[in-house]
């Protein structure tokens, strides 16, 4: 591993034995308090998931979903934590429309997130759970000062949310976002968080504050029910994977887009991208080409897994992996259909503890505050999973009920031999498995360290032959990717969310660990 810091962020990684990576500081330190406490990563990972819901709303809540991938000790595990789609969702409510909508009431599905915190701890937890919602329920209570990039988060929800009343009494009850450094207090947050850690979750999906979730929602137009919310579980899935340079990549299978960047790194096997300099044109070139194919299959395959056209290893299958392959051009950029098999918003962190134990979490609401539906006096905004739902007669995903839609949100994690070695991730909508591809390559491939990983210029595969980069990339670079081909968007780092935030804890041959933090959130990497 190199441990130079190449890139103009220039931060610097974190090494210790008990380390916690996100998005905010004032979520890390929790995790890093109940690892101080005795806890391990999993207890770490639900005090730092809890806190989040409160200090950064703007990209998760308490009416949103979870994906985790945790090594044990001695294996590794996957669990969804998604919910599915109200059991009163029929088609044909949506005739005449184009697309499914994006905000209000029918895009609600049932939130998943806390019966991830409560799952994940009733198998592998210490601490009481009460104990890790506590940093939470003070910080939603007695009130936080607003990190930056939150506070223009928050303003940029609000231009888009702020005319539902319910989103504006909530988020915004000075008529405004809160700024930055200002303090916000949420306490009718805190409450729906206390009668939670009390219940360990029970009283979210039953009882009185159930009922007050689907009544909102059926107030507004949805079809939410309490039946709904009584019935959802999270589910302990495994994970698939697909193996690069001695390591493997796992990911959660549908219906997360994880397929999607498993695809990407198996159709790169069968290219020379080994053999380029790290931040080549020639690199950069086959990643965003291998990466249009793999977005061409999720988006055609990904589905609901009671409902998948195939199943998904048949689109990992080395053979069909190669013939993708040969549809890149090295020399031009294309704009690929999806292929044929043979049949046979959002909020990262990492943890890691002295005893082995790794854990990869990630939940949202999914388009910044979710859907907009915000449950007066709960604190509780819903998520808007709905809109990964596709209308189209025939296609696995097309919207139903009691379906798990399209989604986003998907944690990673490397092994090597068998042995875990990265828990990581990079949150952001479509730039999910592009920056999972990413970051495999450069700390696997070119060796770089987690932090200059996630300090490195991105790109993002848009649309057709178009690529969004940040300005950081090296313009000689973009000019050969230009004569390529390929429709090159420059965008500044402050101007843009869309290139996602990096959170990543690799596992050194001493048992200790090495972290990274991504400049482009509020967060940072801490440890002891």
């Amino acid at each position: 591993m190199d441990v130079r810091t190449p890139y103009p962020a220039n931060r610097q990684p974190v090494l210790a034995r008990n380390v916690v990576a996100t998005s905010q500081p004032l979520a890390a330190s929790a995790g890093l308090h109940a690892l101080a406490r005795g806890g391990n990563a999993v207890d770490a990972a639900i005090a730092a998931a809890a806190t989040l819901t409160v200090v950064e709303p703007t990209s998760n809540g308490l009416g949103g979903d979870a994906f985790a991938i945790l090594w044990d000790g001695e294996a590794l595990h996957g669990l969804n934590a998604s919910g599915r789609s109200p059991r009163a969702l029929e088609p044909g409510r949506f005739d005449g429309m184009e697309a499914m909508p994006a905000r209000g009431e029918l895009s609600v599905t049932t939130p998943g997130v806390v019966s991830g915190w409560v799952e994940t701890h009733r198998r592998f937890g210490r601490l009481p759970f009460a104990d890790l919602l506590q940093p939470a329920i003070d910080h939603a209570q007695h009130g936080f000062p607003v990190s930056p990039i939150t506070a223009r988060a928050w303003e940029a929800g609000g231009r888009v949310l702020g005319e539902r009343p319910d989103f504006a009494a909530a988020f915004l009850p000075d008529g405004r976002a809160p700024r930055a450094g200002e303090t916000w207090r949420f306490p009718e947050q805190a409450e729906t968080l206390r009668a939670i850690a009390d219940t360990e979750g029970e009283a979210f999906y039953r009882g009185p504050l159930a009922e007050r979730i689907a009544a909102h929602v059926r107030a507004g137009g949805g079809v939410l029910s309490d039946a709904d919310l009584d019935a959802h579980r999270a589910d302990w899935v495994g994970t698939i994977a697909t193996a690069w340079e001695g390591t493997e990549l796992h990911e959660i299978p549908p219906n997360g887009q994880g397929l999607a960047a498993l695809i990407a790194l198996g159709i790169l096997r069968h290219t020379d991208v080994r053999d380029a300099p790290v931040d080549s044109a020639y690199a950069v070139h086959l990643q965003i080409e291998a990466m249009k194919l793999a977005f061409a299959d999720a988006h055609r395959y990904v589905a609901d897994p009671d409902h998948v056209e195939f199943d998904p290893h048949a689109l990992l299958d080395d053979a069909y992996l190669a013939k993708r392959a040969r549809a890149i051009d090295p020399a031009r950029a294309g704009d690929p259909a999806y292929g044929v098999p043979e049949r046979g918003g959002t909020v990262y962190l990492a943890t890691a503890d002295a005893e082995g134990r790794m854990v990869s979490f990630i939940q949202s609401n999914y388009a910044g505050f979710g859907s907009g539906v915000v449950v007066p006096g709960t604190g509780v905004a819903l998520q808007n999973r709905g809109a990964g739902f596709v209308l189209d007669p025939g296609h696995p995903n097309r919207v139903g009920p009691g379906k798990r839609p399209f989604h986003t949100i998907i944690p990673a994690f490397l092994t090597e031999g068998g042995r875990p070695r990265t828990a990581f991730g990079v949150m952001g909508g479509p730039m999910q498995p592009q920056g999972h591809l990413q970051m495999v390559l450069r700390t696997v491939t070119w060796g770089q360290n987690p932090q200059a990983a996630s300090d490195a210029p991105r790109w993002r595969v848009v649309e057709g032959r178009t690529v969004a980069v940040e300005s950081t990339f090296d313009p000689e670079v973009l000019d050969a990717l230009v004569a390529k081909g390929h429709r090159i968007e420059r965008t500044e780092p402050d101007q843009d969310f869309g290139f996602g935030g990096a959170q990543l804890i690799e596992r050194l041959p001493s048992g200790a660990y090495v972290a990274g933090s991504d400049h482009r959130k509020d967060g940072h990497a801490v440890g002891f």
